[in-house]
């Protein structure tokens, strides 16, 4: 029973949501090749909610279209139009290219993640059903299935979403939904083996100096506990360029039929307000443990903190401080909903209890049958924005493609604004692998990786730092070296003349006191050579040597005999 009333929620939220998501495409598909397929402004298409777009930058690669499914990981593509082959027969992918395949047989994420495997750097997935309301797709298959002689294939009244299935964190290639009329245009020209081009663009819009970006993230998802930690300083030093709203994500009970025709709650503890605002069960357990309530009781907290510490600058320092204070002490499912540690996270991060919780009851509390004004501002910019999935980043009103990470988030920031209107912060860390690092530092080292997405160093390069320090390091071991063998010259020298006199100096000795001591032969004194020769090994020149005074000639007793 408990099952089948989860599973009975979620169906009506989710058809609830997405039957009013518009559409808010920031990108452009483009045909350059043949002409005759160019269209001013590109073709209509969607972007899959998943993969790594380059934000500010574009792919503009030649096509291929495999008649494969892609849902197989093990094989290769083989089936492709043109059809490139090697001198051994094998179908070759000359990259880099653009992948072109079938949608259908397995979800969008598998496709994607297989074309990037064989070396795609981007893929359109062909849509292979035509909506109800493309009256031109339509009239095309009504009229092939005509002279044909065979019943037209059935049309989709929605739009199919490229939603990530769980499994999308590795893909770090774009892709795009091509409508089926236009896919058709494509694949019939490749099918000829005729060339093909395509470009695949994004784009941010530049209203002006200033960046504005939105969160929509709840208080107990992980994935948004992990940013937020990790975005906090970024947030912090982009400052007042840029302009930060975080939104909380509840459901609306109301469309959800949370809040019943007699204005009971039908969905338990999981809404306030008798069932008009719900949220999850963060520990799917109904009975027992932090409840939806709890959660939407957070999330008005939260927006009344931001209401009155970060709406009128957009930078909202004590909101940040609250919120990775209370991931530290009150995160455990145990403390959630403790008063006293949340009374606790108010005095760390500087925030007024009692200003905050005023503001909560005079924005229409949680216990009445009445509405609550901020909560349903946060259903109406769900509704505008068309949020779907948790969490989500939108700068400038355009939702962020990929991955909630801090890199990919700060760059598309980085990226909305006008041109030369960047501040610092952009220009330094922005194709940072690591900008929170890189912020925290005040550069990029050769550690947090030198680039972002396909923006990295080229392989087998290395940063300018990285050269620098280790030509230093050459030249002072070169350095080292050279005094050390200067020093052992300088003591070898000094031992040969060790030598030297240690050799002569016992001679004239014994000369001067009168030859040897058995009166043998008088031994000729060698005085004046091996002053010379001393003088040579010291490094006394010869000049010098001449102009010495003559040394007087000494008393030797032999000489009398």
């Amino acid at each position: 029973m408990m099952m089948s009333f989860r599973l009975l929620f979620l169906a009506a939220t989710a058809s609830s949501v997405l039957s009013g998501t518009p559409d808010n495409v920031s990108s452009r598909l483009m045909v350059h090749v043949p002409h005759h397929l160019f269209k001013e402004g590109g073709y209509d298409h969607r972007e899959a909610l998943f993969g790594r777009p380059p934000y500010g930058g574009s792919i503009s690669q030649s096509v291929y279209y495999t008649e494969d499914d892609l849902c197989d990981p093990s094989k290769a593509v083989l089936h492709t139009h043109p059809h490139d082959v090697n001198e051994k027969g094998e179908t070759v992918l000359k990259s880099p290219f653009i992948l072109m395949v079938n949608r259908g047989n397995c979800a969008f994420v598998q496709k994607v993640r297989n074309a990037q495997r064989n070396g795609a750097a981007g893929v359109v997935i062909a849509d292979n059903v035509c909506l109800c309301s493309d009256q031109e797709c339509m009239a095309h298959q009504e009229s092939q299935a005509s002279s044909g002689g065979v019943a037209p294939a059935p049309c989709e009244t929605a739009e199919p979403v490229m939603a990530d299935d769980g499994s999308g964190s590795d893909v770090s290639i774009p892709s795009f939904l091509m409508f089926k009329h236009d896919a058709d245009k494509v694949k019939d020209e490749l099918a000829k083996n005729r060339p093909v081009r395509l470009e695949m663009q994004w784009s941010l819009p530049h209203p002006d100096s200033r960046v504005e970006y939105d969160l929509f993230s709840s208080p107990t998802d992980p994935v948004a506990h992990h940013f937020l930690n990790e975005f906090k300083p970024i947030a912090k030093a982009l400052g007042h360029h840029a302009y930060f709203t975080p939104h909380m994500y509840v459901f609306d009970g109301v469309r959800s039929q949370c809040h019943g025709m007699n204005g009971e709650n039908q969905c338990f503890n999981l809404c306030s307000n008798n069932g008009r605002y719900c949220a999850m069960d963060p520990d799917k357990n109904l009975d027992s443990g932090v409840s939806g309530f709890d959660v939407v009781k957070e999330s008005l907290r939260r927006h009344c903190i931001w209401s009155n510490y970060g709406e009128d600058d957009g930078v909202g320092e004590k909101w940040w401080d609250y919120v990775s204070e209370f991931d530290k002490r009150c995160g455990n499912m145990d403390y959630f909903n403790n008063p006293d540690c949340v009374n606790d996270v108010y005095h760390h991060s500087h925030v007024d209890g009692d200003l905050i919780e005023r503001c909560m009851q005079n924005s229409g509390g949680l216990e009445k049958d009445a509405t609550n004004s901020f909560l349903e501002s946060e259903l109406k910019a769900q509704t505008d924005l068309g949020v779907v999935i948790m969490p989500t980043a939108f700068v400038n009103k355009v939702a962020i493609r990929g991955a909630m990470s801090v890199a990919n988030v700060f760059q598309a920031v980085c990226a909305g604004f006008a041109a030369g209107s960047r501040p610092h912060i952009c220009t330094m860390c922005s194709h940072c692998g690591d900008p929170a690092a890189c912020v925290h530092h005040g550069h990029c080292t050769a550690h947090m990786g030198g680039g972002f997405m396909h923006e990295s160093l080229p392989k087998g390069s290395v940063s300018t730092h990285s050269f620098y320090g280790w030509m230093l390091f050459i030249v002072g071991c070169f350095s080292v070296a050279a005094a050390w063998h200067y020093k052992k010259s300088r003591d070898d020298m000094r031992q040969q003349v060790r030598t030297i006199l240690a050799d002569y100096m016992p001679l004239n000795d014994s000369d001067q006191m009168g030859g040897s001591p058995g009166g043998g032969m008088q031994m000729p004194a060698f005085g004046g050579n091996a002053q010379m020769a001393v003088s040579s090994m010291m490094g006394m020149g010869s000049s010098q040597q001449s102009q010495a005074p003559p040394s007087a000639p000494q008393y030797n007793p032999g000489s009398l005999l």
